[in-house]
């Protein structure tokens, strides 16, 4: 690691703890490889502290969004069992920076994904099942003013996360044609379908599968796995609760607290 890579990674954990989104940090960085690194840094000083991981979520699965930003493929990020929030359970002001919130389908899986190249059949074999679920992204980024190398280094924009609770075997659902709609206060406000996850939400987990083991650190079981999101992103705001549905899958909701009340000054 580089001193740049380090001036990176305490770049965005400051964000992190002060809460104060920060600059971009490609400034400091130069391309995907430096930017998994700093990632990775970032990691390991959260696996230090105590944190659990518990999967990885897989971003710019959108054809427009790898367009927008100069890329051919996806990305990863980690996810932490402390990002996980219970079905409706309220998400604190200010818990994820920036929040915006997209519908994906969830993977959770009972067998490792070790080998150099993964088909969809691998992956089908060792999912044990998959459910709806919201990924909550943030960007520590001021005014998500990314681009790869942002996103990269910050987690792949990683936030919060909440799934659904009725587990669906892979058998009894067509990922690839499931509808997907998320309502705020009973008005659509995102749709989409599992195609739009690179044609498939298996595709996006076999090219997570593959990376993984690449680098030398496979899926393991009891992984979850975040495929992507199935429709435009949501911008969120304090009192929001989100109930996004996807076909075969069931629902899954995301509330989001209100402000907190002004302190009130002495008379």
């Amino acid at each position: 690691m580089t001193e740049r890579h380090q001036a990176a990674a305490s770049r965005l954990l400051e964000a992190y703890a002060s809460g104060s989104p920060c600059e971009p940090v490609r400034d400091l960085i130069d391309g995907a490889d430096a930017a998994y690194a700093v990632q990775d840094l970032i990691t390991q000083r959260w696996l230090s502290e105590g944190r659990r991981l518990t999967g990885r979520k897989i971003g710019l699965t959108s054809a427009a969004v790898q367009r927008q930003l100069g890329v051919d493929s996806p990305d990863f990020g980690m996810i932490f069992a402390d990002m996980a929030v219970p079905d409706g359970e309220e998400i604190p002001v200010g818990a994820v920076l920036q929040p915006r919130a997209e519908a994906e389908v969830a993977l959770v899986l009972e067998h490792d994904l070790t080998h150099e190249r993964h088909t969809v059949a691998d992956v089908i074999r060792a999912t044990a099942f998959a459910l709806p679920a919201i990924e909550i992204v943030g960007s520590r980024i001021r005014g998500w003013d990314i681009t790869l190398a942002d996103t990269v280094a910050d987690n792949a924009s990683a936030g919060m996360y909440v799934l659904g609770t009725r587990p669906v075997p892979l058998r009894d659902v067509d990922l690839r044609l499931a509808g997907m709609v998320i309502e705020r206060g009973g008005e659509q406000v995102s749709t989409g379908v599992g195609a739009a996850c690179l044609g498939h939400p298996l595709h996006a987990a076999v090219w997570l599968a593959d990376t993984l083991a690449r680098i030398g650190r496979p899926l393991q079981a009891g992984d979850t796995v975040l495929t992507g999101a199935l429709g435009p992103v949501v911008p969120v705001a304090p009192g929001d609760v989100l109930e996004a549905r996807i076909d075969g899958l069931g629902d899954v909701r995301a509330a989001f607290a209100h402000e907190a009340p002004a302190p009130q000054e002495d008379m």
